[in-house]
């Protein structure tokens, strides 16, 4: 039986990357992807079947997106075909196209693995159709990036889009262990340093055997967490300022200052600035959220989202950062209300909705004899001379009733408002009861 150190060539190559060297020769030896691989599970169940599907992996590095596939053509007897779209064009895809069609008269099937499948375009994608509908392959794509914003409506419908975790702990010291194994002899780090190891690989595991690479070359004899950062480099954060890292923590700093949580808007915040995202990006998105997302529950939240702003833009990085951080915190600390976000949609609904009434008369100044014939400014009230400063008047067009946008909620600055705007209704119905009676 193949071992588990002898799946892509000879057992004892030790010129072969670590990586290589330990990528599982069959399905059960693959780890952190049972949600798939298990009883029960979508792989398994259609390998159980004696079938499979055209599928898309989406899951990020190292997380044994290329491995799986490879596997999965050997479990179903089929041709193991691999491109890359980053290096590959339709020249490319026609010459394996025309590959599978050969061996499909020959009664071989073709599994069509194509890494980083989100980098061909629209018309690339669809080169792909014909071929999975026909069964002349079935494709395997991997991307790292969302599919449903990267793939083809049509191809995906033909695809069942599985997704791999990032590695765990747990999984990533299983790896330590095998490839303890495999150099036949204890990894040269102390505990500390091991948690360190698996907390530098950030969850992608061909990273993590690489670092373990290095660290049983080193050496060094067994080494601490201060031994351990001369032997490798930090690994870059997993963040891509233009596609879904970006979207996926903005979304995270901002839903955790909606939920009042400021711890975790900092360590947001501070996943994106070490990522590299532009500083004025998230100062951009910290005074959307103050408009949104507290509103008049806290004008002031406006005033310091600005000012943070503008603070960065005179600063520049690293003293203007303080400044953004700043803000997050009093953002996520200030009272929330959603209720001007509201109260401007449902206003812009109903303008859409009753068209272009006119404002009733006696709001309308007459600058003209003409005008003031036609009732233009007839019968106004001057609020300043009202009882309390208050009217009472119409001020919607005299075609429609009534409507209220705004409804503040009981929480900060908000709470007088709304003692306020009750306080004027039970005036307002005063005043409209009084002109009826009369």
């Amino acid at each position: 039986m193949t071992t588990l150190f002898e799946a892509t060539g000879t057992g004892d190559d030790v010129n072969r990357p670590l990586a290589d060297r330990l990528r599982p020769a069959r399905l059960e030896e693959v780890v952190g992807q049972d949600h798939l691989l298990d009883a029960g599970a979508p792989l398994k169940r259609m390998l159980d079947a004696g079938w499979l599907a055209s599928i898309i992996f989406w899951g990020p590095p190292g997380s044994g997106k290329t491995t799986i596939a490879r596997l999965l053509a050997k479990e179903v007897d089929m041709h193991f075909e691999q491109i890359s779209a980053v290096f590959s064009g339709v020249a490319d895809l026609r010459k394996a196209f025309d590959a599978a069609k050969m061996r499909r008269q020959n009664g071989k099937k073709t599994l069509l693995f194509v890494d980083e499948i989100h980098r061909f375009n629209r018309s690339q994608q669809d080169g792909f159709l014909p071929y999975v509908e026909d069964g002349t392959i079935t494709l395997v794509g991997a991307t790292t990036e969302n599919p449903s914003f990267e793939l083809n409506g049509a191809l995906l419908s033909r695809c069942q889009v599985l997704v791999l975790n990032r590695h765990d702990e747990a999984s990533l010291r299983v790896l330590m262990d095998r490839a303890a194994a495999l150099e036949g002899r204890d990894v040269p780090l102390n505990e500390e340093a091991k948690t360190a190891l698996v907390q530098l690989a950030d969850g992608d595991g061909r990273f993590f055997l690489n670092m373990m690479e290095a660290v049983f070359h080193s050496g060094e004899g067994t080494l601490d967490v201060e031994g351990l950062s001369k032997v490798i480099s930090k690994r870059a954060p997993a963040y891509d300022k233009d596609r879904d890292g970006h979207y996926n923590l903005i979304s995270a700093l901002h839903k955790s200052m909606r939920g009042s949580d400021v711890d975790a808007a900092l360590y947001w915040f501070s996943r994106m600035m070490d990522g590299g995202e532009d500083p004025l990006y998230i100062a951009r998105r910290l005074v959307r959220f103050a408009v949104e997302d507290i509103g008049m529950a806290d004008p002031n939240a406006l005033v310091q989202a600005n000012a943070a702003k503008d603070a960065y833009q005179f600063l520049g990085s690293p003293e203007g950062d303080l400044a953004i951080a700043q803000s997050v915190i009093y953002l996520a600390t200030a009272p929330k209300s959603n209720a001007a976000y509201r109260a401007f949609s449902g206003s812009k609904s109903a303008a859409r909705k009753h068209g272009s009434h006119m404002p009733p008369k006696h709001i309308l100044n007459a600058p003209t004899g003409m005008m003031k014939d036609m009732g233009y400014g007839k019968d106004y009230a001057y609020d300043h001379n009202a009882e309390d400063g208050f009217s009472g008047q119409n001020y919607f067009p005299d075609e429609m009733k009534r409507e209220q946008y705004y409804s503040p909620v009981e929480r900060g600055f908000e709470r007088d408002i709304r003692k306020r705007l009750e306080y004027w209704a039970r005036l307002r119905a005063e005043r409209q009861a009084g002109k009826t009676e009369k």
